[in-house]
């Protein structure tokens, strides 16, 4: 901590450990007091204001009228549970699933990505008999009981049960990278189906962050995703694929993740972004998976798609259409990608540029034929570049990758704003 923290700063720290506990974390080394936001922008308790690079969970800009003015029209006449009829849910679901392949189309909501996924595997798990999970080595797909176990970055190997066994995320850059690494990295899904059968489990699932966020947004071999479903589905298993952070058009080439990899999934997961911030999720599936389940449970959750939550959905996908936000994405996004790769040829600690649309991870290495991590000067780029007004995070498993994922409203002159950031921070390194 440093002096730059204000007494009431300071003290609000101390009233965080004693109210929160130590397992909560802040970002930066010197925390930032964040009193509003606006679009692209935060602003701090000195009315200093912060470009939000990071932010997916605002998806169209923190406060975007549209949203707010929802939230309130609906708040204001009614919000309930989901046991009473209501239009809001069912134009809700009718809007939602429309933007999915055909046949994903039954949507069951809740209010954290931790629940949607939560509820996949249970559905995963009726329907096909098995409880097994694969899962890559450094994932994170939320925070409950059963989802801690599968969401590896935080969980020590010991801590994941019998059930669940991980498999290498495929990382053209860093990892096997020849002609065949799209069957390399598939024979290791075959393997792990095979352990999971050895135990006596079964496979339930193959679950993907489809853009790799956590393993570093890593570029994957074509192919790859296609020969590891067909291997789970020839197991017995189904898809599941998280699309809580790629999905929505932040990818800009298409709505959602998993469409980049031309693969049908059985179950789609999404959360933070479809609410922009307010707590709605949505576990979306077949038919025939439900009335599996149903056959042996029924579903409710209190406030999962009640009609405020449903309101604010609405009024996103309302935003994304007429404001053509998935194209914002494609056409910005490749322009910061353009720009960061020019400061390739100045800056040798840009080891590689990858991702799409307002997803984007910079890699950064002390040796560029060696690759090694330069996780210290990532974490101190992240650092300063809050300090010049721009915030972002690192990402993989070293830390070492600048994580761009900005509001979908950022334009170009916010992009220049970051890229000059970035030079200059690159510059003091």
């Amino acid at each position: 901590m440093t002096a730059q923290l204000s007494d009431n700063e300071l003290q609000m720290i101390r009233r965080r450990e004693r109210l929160l506990g130590p397992a909560y974390r802040l970002f930066y080394d010197e925390p930032l007091h964040i009193v509003r936001g606006e679009g692209v922008w935060l602003y701090d308790a000195n009315g200093r204001r912060y470009l939000d690079m990071y932010n997916n969970v605002p998806h169209v800009g923190h406060c975007h009228p549209r949203v707010v003015e929802a939230l309130h029209r609906q708040q204001q006449t009614l919000n309930t549970h989901t046991r009473y009829l209501h239009e809001n849910v069912l134009n809700y679901a009718e809007r939602l699933t429309g933007k999915l392949p055909d046949g994903l189309d039954i949507a069951m909501f809740s209010c954290t990505g931790s629940e949607a996924n939560e509820l996949a595997l249970r559905l995963a798990r009726t329907y096909t008999g098995n409880m097994g999970t694969i899962v890559t080595s450094f994932a994170y797909h939320g925070n409950t009981y059963a989802i801690a176990q599968i969401s590896t970055e935080d969980t020590c190997p010991e801590g994941r049960g019998n059930g669940v066994v991980t498999i290498t995320a495929p990382d053209m850059y860093r990892g096997y990278n020849k002609a065949d690494a799209a069957d390399h990295y598939a024979a290791q899904v075959a393997a792990a189906t095979k352990t999971l059968q050895d135990r006596g489990v079964g496979v339930a699932a193959l679950i993907v962050d489809t853009i790799f966020s956590s393993e570093g947004v890593v570029t994957l071999p074509a192919d790859y995703l296609r020969k590891a479903v067909d291997i789970v589905h020839d197991a017995g298993g189904l898809f599941i694929a998280d699309e809580v952070q790629p999905g929505f058009g932040r990818t800009g080439t298409h709505f959602w993740g998993f469409e980049r990899h031309e693969v049908m999934p059985d179950i789609v997961t999404m959360g933070k972004p479809m609410g922009n911030g307010h707590p709605l999720s949505a576990t979306i599936t077949r038919r025939e998976i439900v009335e599996a389940f149903a056959d042996q449970a029924h579903y409710f959750n209190t406030f999962g798609g009640n009609p405020v939550s449903c309101a604010a959905g609405l009024a996103v996908l309302d935003v994304l259409e007429e404001e053509r936000l998935q194209e914002n994405a494609l056409k910005v996004g490749a322009y910061i990608r353009d720009g960061i790769k020019k400061l390739a040829t100045r800056f040798e600690l840009i080891g590689d540029v990858r991702g799409s649309g307002f997803f984007i991870a910079v890699e950064l290495v002390t040796d560029r034929q060696k690759k090694t991590p330069a996780t210290k000067q990532a974490d101190w780029i992240v650092n300063d570049l809050r300090k010049r007004g721009v915030l972002t995070s690192s990402t993989g498993p070293d830390e070492n990758s600048l994580k761009l994922r900005p509001p979908m409203v950022l334009s170009q002159n916010d992009a220049d704003f970051m890229l000059q950031q970035l030079a200059d921070s690159l510059a003091a390194v």
